[in-house]
């Protein structure tokens, strides 16, 4: 798998003319190497090296069997054992990750590599990242699995008088007891007049009867992620509760129906929005409709009025559309699905018909 990678990257470096990179982002380091310590690696076309101290030399040859592991010495700058490993290779160019690198990083290691240009890319790994391959889309199955089961379970403990804060935790602990390294992200919970919050973190709120409860969260499976947000109520909901929680969940279904491979982030998300505003809450949708997951929680490509890239199959993305009113509450239903030819495969498996508890 590190072989195939190493492939497409060294073809990446290619088309763009450069001899080489250096990876220090930790998510594209484990992507090219299978490594998840600390350090950074350089690929160029005739070598693969992984640069680490002593802490992570035994775990880097384990992991990284295709790459060449060079030890950091504690005395001696990074970049300066980087500098000498390539002066033979004879390289015009080395480009490095200016989303990631700092600015310091980034005049050490132009300091070490005389002679040779350093030039900043963006987003070149992170491409490559944007479809999945058979192992990586097992794992988001298996890490969506764990959070449906975790929907499923907390739904037994929304009542009257437990907090936000209790039902977040009891999903984390969920999540980590049945399998999961943890969680994709920090979870949201929001109750009642809260649920207008679209990230509304969790605190000390009590649940009450007739509270919109917005839950979104996630797990991380053997480093991949899953995302889901569902809606419910606590007792019966009232007419204006029906009707936005209907039009999101119709606005969902429209743009699933909609997506496919071969359309236009911003079309599917166009779709979604044409009908929230033609119901007349189009300022009260403000976030896109959805965003690529994988080794991150949010990565290319974007379900956004500036989703410009063409969906293509093997892309993991989430569909979420939102209704927020201030002083109200909001609803937000939201599905992780995989794109394919002829439209898309979910895995989210939770139901979306308002619950009410």
């Amino acid at each position: 798998m590190n072989l195939e990678r190493i492939s497409s990257l060294r073809r990446k470096l290619s088309e763009k003319d450069l001899d080489g990179i250096l990876v220090s982002r930790p998510e594209n380091q484990y992507y090219v190497s299978g490594f998840d310590g600390e350090g950074f690696l350089v690929v160029t076309s005739e070598r693969a090296l992984l640069f680490t101290d002593f802490r992570y030399i035994e775990q880097a040859k384990k992991e990284s069997p295709d790459f060449e592991v060079v030890e950091l010495e504690a005395a001696v700058s990074p970049f300066k054992k980087c500098a000498d490993e390539l002066k033979s290779l004879g390289l015009r160019n080395l480009a490095f990750e200016g989303h990631y690198l700092t600015v310091k990083s980034y005049e050490e290691l132009k300091s070490f590599l005389d002679g040779i240009e350093v030039i900043k890319t963006d987003g070149l790994i992170e491409e490559l990242r944007t479809r999945k391959d058979e192992v990586e889309l097992e794992m988001i199955r298996k890490s969506q699995e764990i959070t449906d089961k975790a929907f499923e379970h907390i739904l037994n403990y929304i009542r009257p008088g437990v907090t936000e804060s209790d039902l977040a935790l009891e999903i984390e602990y969920f999540i980590k007891k049945n399998g999961a390294d943890g969680l994709a992200f920090h979870t949201i919970v929001a109750s009642g007049p809260r649920s207008s919050l679209p990230h509304g973190r969790p605190t000390s709120r009590k649940i009450q009867p007739g509270d919109f409860i917005t839950l979104d969260f996630g797990a991380k499976f053997n480093h991949y992620c899953s995302d889901m947000t569902r809606t419910v109520v606590l007792g019966k909901p009232n007419k204006d509760q029906l009707e936005i929680y209907r039009i999101v969940l119709e606005a969902q279904k429209r743009a699933l129906e909609y997506i496919k491979s071969g359309v236009l982030g911003k079309d599917v998300d166009k779709v979604a929005r044409d009908f929230i505003e033609e119901k007349g809450f189009g300022r009260n949708f403000g976030h896109g409709l959805g965003h690529g997951v994988g080794l991150e929680i949010h990565e290319a490509p974007r379900l956004s009025q500036k989703g410009e890239n063409p969906l293509l199959p093997g892309m993991v993305v989430t569909v979420e559309p939102g209704i927020y009113i201030e002083n109200f509450g909001g609803v937000r239903i939201e599905d992780l699905v995989i794109i394919v030819e002829d439209g898309c495969t979910n895995l989210t498996k939770s139901p979306k018909d308002l619950i009410c508890l």
